[in-house]
């Protein structure tokens, strides 16, 4: 029974996109490992861009310094 987590950051992903990523996740699974499809799991998490990190600070900051 296979879980996956995909972790986004809250950018306007649409219910369309999440079915692809799920769809496409599940068929992978069931193409390399084999995984029944009625039994694989696949959460979407999407993160505010202030609780995601990178290089020691929060996404919008690390973005904000680039421009």
């Amino acid at each position: 029974m296979p879980y996956v987590n995909i972790k986004v950051t809250d950018e306007g992903v649409t219910p369309e996109q999440k079915s692809r990523l799920i769809a496409g996740v599940t068929e992978l699974l069931y193409d390399v490992l084999g995984k029944a499809p009625e039994s694989t799991y696949v959460v979407i998490d999407e993160v505010a861009l202030t609780d995601w990190g990178v290089g020691g600070m929060n996404v919008e900051q690390w973005r904000a310094r680039r421009s």
